[in-house]
């Protein structure tokens, strides 16, 4: 498996691609080390540690911030939920789609045992119209199995569909971020498993990793905050372009005559 490089960021000059890159030492003496060094020098497994995990924030106090603006603030009808970990968190949500009313419900380090246990908690007072997901890349982190994340994910997919049968839902894929490149093919397997499922549970799946990448396969680091492991502003447009355009859809799908029986 190719291995991610965060030290030396990858640059993309123009929209098409042709930037220049830098040269980066320690590539060059990883590709030219014995395969003895390199296996020698391979990190732990997951299992064995938390690898790269997300810093874990207050769960509670983010919780009882969610709770005091359902109480406080107006209700938002027909707005658009963003439920997840710091990914969503993180993500400037009002700026990036201004023209619709948005709720966000991302909190740092969660993973998705984590977002099920707060469940009722993370819904907004009105029935959202669309739900974006993304989750599952820290329980990855910090050990669990792909079956596992699936499994996970896609009981919270089911919840959401019960509880808003009429709501637009889509999960957001696993991202491919140059920290936890070494946890990629996990990440694969669960998107794989969680894509199959889509039509039957009732959801989109949205591939929002493939625009992270670079030509060589590698993940674009120029994308990502200097911690390897959060996009940074050049990344979010990438994937609020992408969910904008699904969006739009689920607005025009909304908005199509009924077939006639």
């Amino acid at each position: 498996m190719q291995t991610a490089n965060i030290s030396c960021a990858r640059s993309t000059g123009t929209r098409a691609g042709r930037g220049r890159r830098r040269a980066c030492p320690l590539a060059a003496a990883l590709l030219l080390a014995p395969a003895g060094a390199l296996q020698a020098a391979a990190p732990p497994t997951p299992a064995a540690i938390k690898v790269n995990a997300d810093p874990a924030f207050p769960f509670s106090r983010e919780i009882e911030a969610f709770a005091k603006a359902n109480e406080s603030g107006p209700a938002i009808a027909d707005a658009t939920l963003f439920l997840g970990s710091s990914s969503i968190r993180l993500w400037d949500i009002p700026g990036s789609f201004p023209d619709m009313g948005t709720v966000n419900r991302g909190f740092g380090g969660a993973t998705t045992p984590d977002v099920l246990h707060y469940y009722k908690r993370l819904l907004p007072k009105a029935k959202p119209r669309s739900i974006l997901v993304y989750v599952g890349e820290n329980d990855l982190a910090g050990g669990a199995t792909p079956g596992e994340v699936a499994t996970n994910i896609l009981s919270l997919l089911k919840q959401l569909r019960t509880d808003y049968p009429k709501a637009h839902i889509a999960y957001l894929s696993l991202k491919p971020s140059p920290i936890r490149w070494t946890l990629w093919p996990k990440m694969a397997a669960v998107n794989m498993t969680v894509a199959a499922r889509s039509r039957v549970t009732g959801f989109d799946y949205l591939d929002v990793g493939r625009v992270l990448l670079a030509a060589d396969g590698l993940p674009d680091a120029s994308l990502f905050r200097p911690d390897g492991l959060h996009m940074n502003p050049r990344g979010y447009t990438l994937w609020t372009r992408l969910v904008d355009a699904w969006l739009d859809a689920a607005v025009a799908a909304d908005l199509k005559p009924a077939s006639p029986s």
